[in-house]
């Protein structure tokens, strides 16, 4: 067992963790044990993955205090000579061989691979996105208060955090998104889910490295953690030398990673569950109805629409229009709360599971129901949803204000739901989009960005230069 590791009450081959007793599981020597008591949960990490966790950790605590010797002129390089490599043909060829190399292996092993497999708009969203850091201001020195007496100066200002630690889902793209902490002068070490690691590896060896040289930063400014088994990012949340763990996923994955890292003192951004929720009122007109569903429901990503609530108020038209274009689009339809009338063909669903996320490829698939008012629906959607994007559509701007007041999430919109992207709605790159399960947020917006990330250090400065004594 890992030094660093506290005792836990044992029952012969069983162990207590939280509130159920558990198999002691086989360890080797070297590997550490965690007790997850928030889940009941008892996780054994490999020797190897603490090793490459611990490394990591360190050589980019050694790059955070180099950074703070870097001016804005090297960053600036830094994102600049990142987006030309990923500009570069033979560059992008090479990352494009080894994505294909993820893609068969991730097809051959039965898994989804539409957003694993890179497409030229992702290189462009990547580039552009790298540019944008490029040219936005830091906000390290950035004055947010300031009292100036006779014999003094008090200021708060914005300084770096520190390390980041990310573990991703099997998404190429967000490997270039996380660079983005580099324009506060943070550091970052990665886990990507290991269908993308091939393609991962690619991007730092072959762009993102010869970018911090070329800018004469630290290398392990943004690291990739290469170790491909799972425990690796569970070690990475441990340590001691990380200041914000992001966690983006699947909603049990994300939930385990986020008590690991709360349990070790860290703060955690964190993204679970998915899917998106509409209200539409009686007053939408069919064409918008229809717009919105389409724009909705173009690709499954965490803000693609899953739960459809229809008020028992729609005239006929509105209720053909969805109807029809669901049908159109081919769509897979669980239905409940009196849903079944319209969709005959839908599959019966318990309102009980009405937060359960679809996750689909090539067909749509989602939810609808029907609810009483726009009062039934925000409860509805209070108790069952994973507190993530509430939209409604109306025509009434009293209406969307009310909404706005009763339904619980960090994003509440006016008409179609897949606004929620940091790049697409603030034009910078999200680092993660974080859900209400847990709770609200403390000061800041859901969608985490590179310059958000930042501390507050308050200073004193003695005008007098003789010393002054508090009166």
């Amino acid at each position: 067992m890992h030094a660093s590791s506290p005792p836990l009450p044992s029952f012969g081959s069983q162990i207590w963790i939280g509130n159920r007793v558990v198999p002691m599981p086989e360890v080797r020597p070297g590997d550490r044990i965690i007790g997850v008591a928030s889940l009941g949960e008892l996780l054994v990490i490999s020797a190897e993955a603490q090793a490459e966790a611990e490394a990591a950790v360190r050589e980019a605590q050694a790059a955070f205090a180099e950074l703070s010797r870097a001016s804005s002129a090297q960053i600036d390089q830094f994102f600049g000579a990142f987006a030309a490599r990923l500009e570069n043909p033979e560059v992008w060829t090479r990352i494009e061989a080894a994505n294909a190399r993820d893609v068969a292996e991730a097809k051959a092993a039965g898994r989804q691979v539409g957003r694993l497999q890179i497409t030229e708009a992702m290189r462009r969203a990547m580039i552009e996105g790298l540019r944008g850091w490029q040219m936005a201001k830091s906000r390290v020195g950035q004055v947010l208060e300031r009292r100036e007496e006779e014999d003094f100066v008090l200021e708060r200002r914005c300084a770096p955090l520190g390390v980041i630690a990310f573990v991703f889902e099997g998404r190429p793209n967000v490997f270039a998104d996380g660079a983005g902490v580099l324009r506060n002068h943070n550091t970052a070490v990665m886990r990507i889910g290991r269908d993308a690691q091939g393609t991962a590896e690619a991007i730092e060896s072959d762009a993102l490295q010869p970018a911090l040289r070329e800018a004469g930063l630290p290398a392990a400014a943004v690291r990739l953690v290469r170790c491909r088994e799972r425990a690796a990012g569970q070690a990475l949340f441990t340590q001691a030398g990380v200041r914000l763990a992001v966690a983006r996923g699947s909603g049990p994955a994300v939930a385990l990673l986020g008590a690991i890292a709360e349990q070790h003192g860290i703060a955690a951004s964190l993204h679970g569950t998915g899917g998106a929720w509409l209200y539409v009122d009686e007053s939408a007109s069919p064409e918008t109805l229809a717009n919105v569903l389409r724009s909705s429901l173009d690709r499954k990503v965490c803000n693609t629409l899953n739960t459809l609530v229809l008020d028992e108020a729609l005239p006929a038209a509105l209720l053909e229009t969805c109807r029809e274009l669901l049908r159109s689009l081919n769509a897979k339809v669980h239905t409940s709360r009196g849903a079944a009338r319209l969709f005959e063909e839908g599959i019966a669903q318990e309102e009980e599971d009405l937060g359960r996320e679809w996750e689909w490829e090539g067909q749509p698939e989602l939810s609808v129901l029907f609810a009483g008012d726009m009062e039934e629906a925000c409860a509805l959607f209070n108790r069952y949803s994973p507190h993530f994007v509430a939209s409604i559509l109306t025509q009434k701007r009293e209406r969307f204000e009310t909404f706005y007041e009763r339904v619980d999430a960090p994003y509440v919109g006016w008409g179609f739901t897949r606004w929620v992207d940091g790049q697409w709605a603030w034009q910078r790159p999200e680092l993660g989009l974080t859900n209400w399960e847990r709770g609200r947020l403390l000061g800041r917006s859901g969608i985490l960005s590179g310059d958000d990330i930042v501390s507050v250090r308050d200073v004193f400065i003695d005008k007098s230069g003789r010393g002054i004594q508090r009166r």
